[in-house]
């Protein structure tokens, strides 16, 4: 699968007046440029700062709708001796949520109790919770992370003599819950200043409100909650957001929470704790109970104030993460072992898999998987114990939105939602097939022209830029997350000099020479056996830059994450793969077009001389061939696998050479005959 490499042009005059001004180094000038930061003024807001350097202001938590009356009725409450619940979601961003608040209920001496449901029951406010919540005598129900499109739950809730605060950050329907206050900065009647918070960092708002409008009160006691969950939930990591995360982090290094504590002794984290540790350590242990098992046990491990207890809770949830990820690979292997019986699988618009007994917490984990692996929109369905209804999770990018592909496809459906990436459904289970068609003819609509996975990049680095202090110089950006990656350059004309295995030949490490510099990178994932570049050979990089220190010396190295032969056109090989899955979908008829992709017979002669006795990857050993298209590379490929001359594990994108016992006509072979007797 080709990814596109988006290079932005970069001012290096404005970058250089920026680095001056800013007092920033030249390499975080040219990334701040890059992402359309041009100036002082545009720095100091992405900084968080006024034009003079101080902190900026936060914004007034009253600013959002229905705050105060939030306020207000919660007061009351409190005042009065009235129960409370904290009603909150059962991922990372929803259980920290409901810590968050129902922890400062209980300081200010609240009568509160918390409930989340199981993921068996669904996302949001749920009608027998309500009620049996009503049985035990709650007067007021506070939403945390959910209940924007609660509509007919509201209804109960005012029906049984509850009230209703809703505080949320979803984008809402047509309609509001009509309850005692709905606090989403995102209502269209709301006018406050910024509204990508989390389910948390609206919590946080509403804290802060509590304590007369002082966001510092609420910063000190729950920032490092909050900033785990804003990278949690992938919002953007701009304004008030980088600011909070960024907040969090320095406060988690001494965190007085004791449940996080231990969960951060147990998952082996280390300092100085990174937005990225929080993102990939420590969200998804908090994320593994509300998948796996019950997120009540993630609640209770950041609640509890007993060393025993966060020691056991804990240490059960690392071994839950474990758990998860072992689910993860099932479903993997069995996607795996579906492309190796159906190869044609992976030349859809959407891919579609479904399998018995996947585990329902985690198939949206390994749905972005398959996006990410294979460049496609992916939806994954699990049947139940019965057999008779399919659950799903779908995850997709570009043009395919989820929600909408959904919707077309509605028919077929007895449940589902979602937004524009992800989107959750339910089908019976005879209606999986015709779900599949509908969502083909749905995206054939829709993906008429390619539709790559992009690469954001920071623009284009040379040698000069990769100083030491330049790249420590990047520090001054994190903290990383949506809206604000961690920075990957270009490297161009980059000599390889030598080639090493690491950790037994699992990744690879090279040594580079970029004008007259040599620069050690590594590429985690590429097994140096199927590497396919050799001495000698100019690429283009994209790389991250950072610092190592063995031994006490400090020397700049690159992670590599993509590798592309010097002068290759990356969107003539994304037309080409496009066209080629067209071909292998029946899609492509015309005479003019077959024979431009019809390899002859030097292109196959040059095709299979490049084969290996060992698998090697399929877009990289590309790169080798010269004067042949990347669509008849690909058909050539299929030529030699049904004539048996080669083995293609489409899942792995790898091929091999098979040693022949005799020649082989390559005239015979399906592929070939369908190119020439159209």
């Amino acid at each position: 699968m080709i990814k596109k490499w988006n290079v932005p042009r970069t001012d290096d005059n404005k970058a250089a007046k920026l680095a001056r001004e800013g007092g920033i180094s030249p390499l975080a000038a040219k990334v701040l440029v890059g992402m359309g930061i041009e100036d002082i003024g545009a720095a100091a807001e992405f900084f968080g700062q006024e034009s003079d350097g101080s902190e900026k202001e936060w914004g007034d938590p009253f600013g959002i709708k229905d705050m105060r009356k939030a306020c207000d009725i919660i007061n009351e409450t409190v005042d009065r001796g009235g129960l409370m619940c904290v009603y909150g979601d059962y991922d990372c961003d929803g259980i920290t949520s409901t810590a968050v608040l129902t922890g400062y209920l209980e300081n200010i001496g609240a009568s509160v109790t918390a409930y989340i449901n199981e993921r068996s029951m669904g996302f949001g406010l749920n009608a027998d919770a309500i009620k049996s919540l009503c049985d035990q005598g709650i007067e007021l129900i506070i939403t945390v992370d959910n209940g924007i499109a609660a509509i007919e739950e509201a209804k109960l809730c005012k029906k049984l003599g509850i009230e209703l605060i809703v505080t949320d950050h979803h984008q809402p329907g047509d309609e509001l819950p009509d309850c005692a206050a709905v606090v989403d900065p995102h209502r269209a009647d709301d006018t406050s200043e910024y509204k990508d918070f989390c389910g948390c960092g609206v919590a946080l708002k509403l804290i802060a409100a509590m304590e007369g409008g002082d966001m510092e009160i609420a910063l000190e006691q729950y920032s490092e909650l909050a900033a785990i969950a804003t990278v949690a939930d992938v919002v953007p990591l701009t304004g008030e957001n980088r600011r909070l995360v960024k907040r969090g982090l320095r406060m988690l290094e001494n965190t007085e929470n004791v449940g996080l504590t231990k969960l951060i002794e147990h998952a082996g984290l280390k300092k100085p704790y990174t937005s990225t540790g929080a993102a990939f350590v420590l969200a998804p242990r908090i994320n593994a109970a509300g998948r796996i098992a019950s997120p009540m046990d993630a609640l209770r491990l950041l609640m509890t104030e007993d060393d025993r207890e966060s020691e056991d809770l804990a240490n059960e949830i690392c071994e839950l993460n474990t758990r998860r990820r072992s689910f993860e690979e099932v479903i993997t292997r069995d996607i795996m072992a579906q492309i190796e019986a159906d190869p044609a699988k992976l030349d859809r618009r959407i891919l579609f898999f479904s399998g018995v007994g996947w585990h329902h917490g985690v198939i949206g984990i390994v749905a972005a998987r398959m996006v990410e692996r294979y460049g496609r929109p992916a939806f994954l369905m699990s049947a139940d114990s019965e057999g008779e209804e399919l659950r799903g999770s779908a995850r997709s990018f570009g043009k395919l939105n989820v929600f909408e592909a959904l919707s077309a496809c509605k028919d077929h459906l007895s449940k589902f939602g979602g937004h524009a990436g992800a989107g959750g459904f339910s089908l019976d289970f005879d209606r999986a097939a015709a779900f599949d068609s509908a969502l083909q003819a749905y995206a054939a609509k829709v993906m008429t022209e390619p539709m790559p996975m992009v690469i954001e990049t920071r623009g284009i680095i040379s040698p000069s830029d990769l100083t030491e202090e330049n790249v420590r110089g990047l520090d001054i950006l994190e903290p990383f997350g949506e809206c604000n990656p961690s920075p990957v350059f270009v490297v161009s004309d980059a000599v390889i000099q030598s080639v090493y295995p690491m950790s037994g030949g699992k990744h690879t490490k090279l040594s580079v020479k970029l004008g007259d510099s040599a620069y050690d990178a590594v590429m985690f994932g590429m097994k140096t056996d199927e590497f396919p570049y050799k001495q000698g050979d100019r690429v283009n990089m994209l790389a991250s830059p950072s610092l190592n220190t063995w031994n006490g010396v400090t020397k700049v190295q690159l992670r590599a994450e993509d590798i592309r032969r010097e002068g290759v056109n990356q969107n003539a090989l994304i037309a080409a793969e496009d066209f080629y899955r067209r071909f292998r979908r029946g899609e492509v008829k015309e005479k003019a077009h077959l024979a431009h992709i019809t390899p002859d017979r030097n292109a196959l002669a040059a095709v299979y001389r490049l084969l290996s006795d060992k698998p090697v990857s399929i877009p990289a050993l590309y790169t080798r061939l010269d004067g042949v298209n990347f669509c008849a590379y690909l058909i050539a490929l299929d030529i030699f696998e049904e004539a048996g001359l080669a083995h293609i594990d489409r899942a792995a994108e790898r091929v091999c050479r098979i040693a022949a016992g005799g020649k082989a006509d390559l005239e015979i072979t399906p592929t070939m005959k369908k190119l020439k007797n159209a």
